[in-house]
């Protein structure tokens, strides 16, 4: 009950805040988006369609029952629905986070099982260092890397666009494949390198003493024991890393030239589309928001002394 408590209050909080920054601090948001240019009567009649000649408050009010009921208004640019231009581009970023999602973890598990089980040995410093070197390439660069040797040079994968889902699933997985790589090595080294952490944590504790002491193998007593026991935690941290997979999405997607909630959001950023940036900054918000509250759950259901607590 406090998590969805504090989840309702986080997301009302958030949309307060995007409102104050969007709305009410100084600057004209309607003469920003026609320009330096624009006639005051043309000003105005912006104002007028935008709802900006209506009280901050009452403004606020409207824009929140919008979100509740999924009435987000007009796109200035697009000149269509913005709940429409949400949803079709969330069919590109909502696949490409998941397949980011899925190879993170299946890379840093066992990298970081591995180099636990060799902990002290050469094995265990290469591949500790080669998950630093990971971590630290910007996943922009990453990029253009995968594009300059899948792309240009072996013709394996396209360099960029979205054919659509109509075309079939493979064909809207090749296009995702080389922009998810490219999110998915910085974060899965440092789920690997968390991994590691958490399993020799895991096989110092008691319970793995008294399994190897009954006469489980030194292999059984990892995987059954102190691997299970490791995983707790990386799902908070999973959580914890989300966040930054959907700041990289946005330089992702313009790097891939993918149709997605980043690339619109520079898009509407530079048109100065202010209902689009508002309502998608809420929605990136309330995905962080929804999916920490998730992940609070999952932890306190794998373990029951973090809802103790």
């Amino acid at each position: 009950m406090r998590l969805a408590l504090r989840l309702v209050v986080t997301l009302l909080a958030s949309s307060l805040l995007i409102f104050i920054a969007l709305n009410i601090l100084p600057g004209d948001p309607a003469a920003v988006m026609l320009g330096i240019d624009a006639q005051p009567e043309t000003i105005a009649a912006l104002h007028h369609k935008l709802g900006l000649d209506v009280p901050a408050p009452a403004r606020y009010a409207q824009w929140v029952l919008g979100l509740l009921s999924l009435r987000l208004g007009d796109s200035y640019t697009y000149g269509i629905p913005v709940s429409q231009l949400l949803a079709g581009r969330l069919q590109v970023t909502l696949p490409l986070a998941g397949l980011t999602l899925l190879l993170s973890v299946a890379m840093g598990v066992p990298v970081g099982v591995a180099a636990a089980a060799r902990q002290g040995r050469i094995a265990d410093s290469m591949i500790m260092a080669t998950a630093q070197i990971a971590k630290s390439m910007p996943d922009f660069w990453l990029g253009v890397m995968l594009i300059l040797i899948f792309s240009l040079w072996l013709h394996w994968f396209p360099s960029g666009g979205f054919p659509g889902w109509q075309d079939g699933p493979w064909a809207a997985l090749r296009a995702l494949l080389l922009p998810a790589i490219a999110l998915a090595l910085p974060a899965g080294a440092i789920l690997a390198r968390f991994m590691r952490s958490a399993t020799i944590d895991a096989l110092q504790q008691d319970f793995v003493r008294t399994a190897r002491a009954k006469g489980l193998s030194p292999r059984a007593a990892l995987w059954r024991h102190a691997v299970p026991n490791g995983l707790i935690p990386m799902v908070t941290l999973v959580g914890i890393q989300f966040p930054l997979l959907l700041s990289g999405t946005i330089i992702v997607e313009n790097v891939f030239n993918l149709p997605g909630l980043g690339r619109l959001l520079l898009e509407a950023i530079n048109q100065r589309d202010l209902m689009v940036v508002q309502d998608l900054v809420v929605l990136l918000v309330a995905c962080v928001v929804v999916v920490n509250f998730a992940v609070d759950r999952l932890a306190s259901w794998l373990d029951p002394r973090l809802a103790a607590a």
